[in-house]
This record gives structure tokens, C-alpha cells and sequence, in this order.
């Protein structure tokens, strides 16, 4: 079994990066498969681990354990009464990525 790859954490060295940056830290861990969709599945209410993995369609139970742990590492997912959801700083970050969203939306639209 590979050897777990340690949650990235602003000042340490990160895949890619070797600065300690924390936006390079920030980057490592949203580029992990499927740390995106985890946080967009709870951006609207807690999900228990079944709905979370059904919201994203296709995860395997070992990975969503494995980005939850992370998640939760990074201070962005906690485990409430009602199951896993964003912590202040998570939706802050969601939040933070609204203008991508908009930019996002636009580009879908420009396109043929």
C-alpha cells in the first residue's frame, strides 16, 4: 500500500511547490481528485456520508474518507449533528471562488 501523502498545510513544502506558499498549499489540496466537488456538494447543507457520496456520483468510499479527512485537516469540512458541512472558512472559500463561477458561466456562454 503507497505510503499517505500528508494534507497540505501553508508553510510546508507541497506537490509542485517547494515555497511553503499558501496559496501553492491551498492549490495542492483542491487539485487532490475530487476535493472540489466534496466542498460543492455542501455549499448549500450538511450531507451524511451516503448523500455526500451520491452527490458526487462515481467517488469511491475509500477517496471521499480519504478528501474528508483532508478537509476536515484543512479546517474547510466538519462533522455536525446533521453530518459533514462547510466550516466558516470553507464557505469563505467557495465564496472566494464566486467571480470564477461568474467567469466560468460567461465562457460557457461565448463558446460555440
Amino acid at each position: 500500500m503507497p505510503a499517505r501523502k500528508p494534507t497540505p498545510r501553508p508553510g510546508q513544502p507541497v506537490r509542485g511547490s517547494k515555497s511553503g506558499q499558501p496559496l501553492m498549499a491551498l492549490f495542492d489540496l483542491l487539485g487532490r481528485r475530487w476535493a472540489i466537488t466534496v466542498l460543492w456538494s455542501l455549499r448549500h447543507s450538511p450531507l451524511n456520508f451516503r448523500e455526500l457520496q451520491a452527490a458526487a456520483e462515481g467517488i469511491a468510499t475509500s477517496v471521499l474518507n480519504t478528501r474528508l479527512r483532508e478537509l476536515r485537516e484543512a479546517a474547510l469540512v466538519v462533522t455536525g449533528d446533521d453530518g459533514y458541512e462547510l466550516t466558516e472558512l470553507g464557505a469563505s472559500l467557495l465564496a472566494a471562488g464566486q467571480p470564477l463561477v461568474a467567469w466560468a458561466d460567461a465562457w460557457a456562454e461565448e463558446r460555440p
